[in-house]
């Protein structure tokens, strides 16, 4: 569910090996595999839908009247935040006679806004029709990890942090994108590098981590629609108080109130 975003298939400068406080070279498990991944597929989704279920998601839409248009897919993509119009453009070109196709033209035209203009009245129908695509869901797994996904564990792993780290930064560019707003991403952090420093920058990782959902927090309260800043203060920041910097199961938190867990 972001907000502008800008292309970040470019920024593949050769991250350094994850660094503990001390200096030492960090265990070299991190989110790209495949159980932390699927960690943190759920906590997101836990934020995003309410639900540990994140496969199920590849069929939900809606408008959440935050003034981004529709909502939808595993990562909450927008028809106003031009990740939707990426999306629908690569299913088109691995299969171009998708039901989604005929809508490209409207999604040109409401990016950057929250209109329905030529979407309505069966775009939300077309769409769930298309989840039960395989190619659709391919496409959806490979928007989330071009654009969201290896962008925050590249940057984790240059930064020196381990799983945790890596997660917070992917569920930051989730929500607020890699614009250049003053609440996107590479924003969040510039705010944090003010407070403190990286572990690849000689700087302590927990010190660090909690200096950038300091400036998360700031960020999410910018705008009303992120306000509720449980997401960070019940779930990422208890992990992180926890000293839990690997991500390890079992995992307990809360997002919005409701309760969630994984044991394993």
């Amino acid at each position: 569910m972001s907000i502008a975003l800008v292309s970040t298939a470019t920024s593949t400068a050769a991250p350094a090996k994850p660094l503990t406080a001390d200096g030492v070279s960090a265990a070299a498990v991190d989110l790209t595999d495949a159980a932390k991944k699927e960690i943190a597929m759920k906590l997101v989704s836990s934020a995003e839908n309410s639900s540990l279920d994140w496969k199920a998601q590849y069929s939900y839409i809606e408008d959440i009247d935050d003034g981004r248009g529709y909502t939808a897919g595993i990562i909450g993509f927008c028809s106003g935040t031009h990740d939707m119009l990426e999306l629908v453009t690569e299913y088109t070109k691995r299969s171009p006679n998708n039901v989604l196709k005929k809508y490209l033209p409207a999604l040109r035209n409401v990016d950057g806004s929250d209109s329905h203009a030529g979407l309505d009245p069966n775009y939300t129908k077309d769409w769930k029709t298309a989840a039960k695509d395989q190619v659709f869901k391919d496409s959806q797994n490979y928007e989330r990890d071009r654009v969201y996904f290896n962008p925050a564990v590249n940057q984790g792993k240059s930064d020196g942090v381990r799983t945790l780290g890596q997660f917070i930064y992917y569920d930051a560019i989730v929500m607020h994108g890699d614009g250049d707003d003053s609440t996107s991403f590479r924003n969040i952090r510039k705010r944090a590098l003010s407070k403190a420093k990286p572990p690849a920058q000689g700087g302590n990782e927990t010190t660090w981590l909690h200096a950038f959902l300091d400036a998360r927090v700031w960020a999410m309260k910018q705008e009303e629609a992120h306000s509720d800043t449980s997401r960070v203060d019940t779930a990422q920041r208890v992990f992180l108080k926890a000293g839990n910097l690997d991500l390890t199961t079992p995992l307990k938190w809360k997002v919005y109130g409701e309760s969630f867990s994984i044991n394993s």
